[in-house]
């Protein structure tokens, strides 16, 4: 008797078709919650440089699981901490994810998401926690660090003249910003690194196809590592959901360690 072999993706496709009811269970009470700890090399040589990259928390109250997060970042010994954008989307969540936050034990950088400026709160507390962690949050600034090695930039994507960036070509040159449809305003420019959040990996992604529904400012940088006319491009899947729509498949919140 033969027997079939499927691969990974033509299970889960199988999977969707054969049990909609296990498929919904996975997506909503799993996934959302089911940390993954992605792992990205940038670069041919030996790495001279690890850190994380986080995004999209989205806190709404949660503190078990964004506890949870934090333990898991400070458990990878990080030389230090990128955000992306979307620390919440209700002003009520922001002391208590900040006071969270604040357990980081890496310089944590960051930029402001669209929801961190739609919840209309003061960013002086932010700027207070990313300080406190030895790190910053940059609003279309840049820091040297890494012991004088990486040029650290982070925009907040409001601005056109924010596609002219403050490069060092003596330094790794990395940018933090939140849509990832942004890049393309980099052209003529050459980063070692860009990193993005905003997308969500669009939570549901169906196999062979790719995710259901992506928000505007996205185009085709949905999730993943890109090769850009201006470097290196990696979008980040996200902690958390948006609004209530609290079901992730085939797209687990990530953690991304990179080394470059």
């Amino acid at each position: 008797m033969k027997f079939l072999r499927l691969s990974r993706r033509q299970f889960i496709a199988a999977a969707l078709l054969a049990t909609p009811g296990a498929v919904f269970a996975d997506a909503k009470y799993l996934e959302p919650t089911w940390l993954k700890v992605r792992r990205l090399r940038i670069g041919n040589g030996p790495p001279a440089h690890r850190f994380v990259h986080f995004t999209d928390l989205h806190h709404k109250g949660d503190r078990n699981y964004l506890k949870a997060v934090v333990d898991q970042i400070n458990s990878l010994a990080p030389e230090f901490i990128c955000f992306t954008g979307d620390i919440i989307e209700e002003e009520k969540y922001l002391a208590e994810a900040l006071e969270i936050l604040s357990g980081i034990k890496a310089p944590m950088f960051g930029v402001p998401g669209n929801h961190d400026y739609w919840s209309k709160v003061s960013f002086a507390p932010i700027h207070k926690c990313f300080n406190t962690t030895g790190g910053a949050w940059l609003m279309d600034e840049h820091r040297v660090i890494a012991g004088g090695k990486i040029n650290l930039i982070g925009i907040t994507c409001n601005h056109n003249n924010q596609a002219l960036l403050p490069l060092d070509p003596a330094r790794k040159n990395l940018l933090l910003m939140h849509y990832p449809a942004w890049v393309k305003k980099l052209a003529g420019q050459r980063l070692d690194l860009m990193l993005a959040g905003y997308s969500h990996g669009g939570q549901v992604r169906i196999p062979f196809y790719g995710p259901l529904v992506v928000p505007f400012g996205v185009d085709e940088y949905d999730w993943g590592l890109y090769q850009t006319p201006a470097g290196p491009f990696y979008v980040n899947a996200g902690i958390g959901y948006i609004y209530s729509y609290n079901f992730c498949f085939n797209c687990r919140p990530e953690i991304t360690v990179v080394e470059i």
